[in-house]
């Protein structure tokens, strides 16, 4: 589990430092931060998977993404009695992005390459504006200090810890490659190994489809499918897969709880095409996908990720809301809280009656952002308030 996540001159999160629990809910109005906060911990995850520098480039570029306003804001500054100014860099500025797990805590800095000549002979590089990884550690405990740290990347040299002294892994590591994709020896340097495949099984649903063209719409040949994919297509196989090895009561309580007297089964044709049969109560006959609501079929497709019968450590729904009426929310909250008993949820939202329904939880952690000036902040988060943090760079 994440015990602390951070961020520092992402858009509008110019320093965030939260702490999360089994179930952790963002909040906030529009324009206070929660789909940054988002956006940057599926960058971390990015860097396991390989595509940090491709998913800066679709924010179009990591000069664009940084922090836009004045390195401090001061007292001055938020009172209004001072014009909001900013001066000099004292350095040139980093995305960074880091977390703290259980076992292991990992942070990574991101900068703008260096400015390099070119012999009269060579043809400039058309790739100069590509952000390269300027630094990331890996250590054990809770904050990041020299002496807990286990692995340093600095530039293209990679040192591990063996016992007291240093050994160079690696001197040539192409500064655009994170070590969590490109260093895979769970031998000479498993604290890599476990942070990569930690990061790597985290989940994001964000892009469910609905709508009457959706593929979720059309049978799919069904073969088993323990984890739903992140666009939803294979709905009815994995609901199925639920009912056949995962918690099939679960399953059936969850439809019960937001479709009082109906009941949720699944057909194949000749083909081996599974087909939904939805049997809501007061109809004649079984309704298939391609006839549910929008916000029937979004449902089903929430249950079928969070009742998943292979649990991931972290699992993140970006307003799951999103086409559902208000009367499902509820339920919704409550399959979600039973979720978070398995696995650790995120949940980004702006729906009351979720919200709401999930903070009756004991465990919930509420994270309520707001926006001060162009800055994101927790709110009534006071610098004692925040669990402790501290950057390698």
């Amino acid at each position: 589990m994440i015990n602390t996540f951070a961020v520092s001159h992402y858009r509008s999160l110019r320093q965030i430092v939260s702490p999360l629990t089994e179930l952790n809910v963002v909040t906030g109005p529009n324009g206070s931060g929660k789909s940054n906060l988002y956006k940057s911990l599926r960058l971390l995850a990015d860097t396991a998977r390989g595509n940090l520098i491709a998913s800066l480039a679709q924010e179009g570029g990591l000069d664009h993404t940084f922090w836009a306003g004045p390195d401090t804001l001061t007292r001055g500054m938020r009172e209004g009695s001072v014009p909001i100014q900013g001066g000099p860099r004292r350095r040139s500025p980093r995305l960074r992005l880091g977390f703290v797990g259980e076992t292991f805590g990992y942070a990574i800095s991101l900068g703008m390459p260096s400015p390099q000549g070119f012999a009269s002979y060579q043809e400039p590089s058309l790739f100069q504006l590509d952000p390269e990884i300027k630094r990331e550690c890996i250590w054990a405990g809770e904050v990041y200090r020299p002496s807990n740290c286990l692995v340093d990347r600095q530039g293209s040299t990679v040192k591990i810890r063996q016992g007291r002294q240093w050994r160079v892994y690696d001197a040539h590591l192409d500064p655009r490659d994170s070590i969590l994709s490109e260093i895979s020896d769970p031998v000479a340097v498993p604290e890599v190994h476990a942070v990569r495949q930690a990061v790597r099984g985290w989940r994001f649903y964000d892009q469910f489809r609905s709508d009457a063209h959706a593929p979720v719409r059309t049978p799919q040949i069904g073969t088993r499918t323990p984890v739903l994919d992140h666009d939803g297509h294979g709905l009815v196989a994995a609901l199925r897969t639920i009912h056949e090895i995962g918690d099939r009561q679960a399953l059936h309580a969850a439809i019960e709880d937001a479709f009082p007297g109906a009941r949720l089964g699944v057909e194949a044709d000749g083909g081996n095409r599974f087909l939904l049969r939805f049997q809501q109560e007061g109809l004649l006959r079984p309704l298939n996908q391609a006839e549910l609501s929008d916000g029937t079929l979004r449902y089903l497709l929430l249950v079928a990720a969070l009742l998943t019968p292979r649990p991931p450590s972290l699992m993140v729904l970006n307003e799951p809301e999103t086409s559902l009426h208000p009367d499902l929310l509820p339920a919704l909250g409550r399959l979600i809280v039973r979720a978070s008993r398995e696995t650790q949820v995120w949940v980004v939202s702006h729906a009351p009656r979720l919200v709401a329904a999930l903070e009756r939880d004991a465990q919930c952690n509420a994270i309520a952002l707001e926006k001060t000036l162009g800055e994101s902040a927790i709110v009534d988060q006071g610098m004692l308030d925040a669990p402790p943090w501290h950057w390698a760079d």
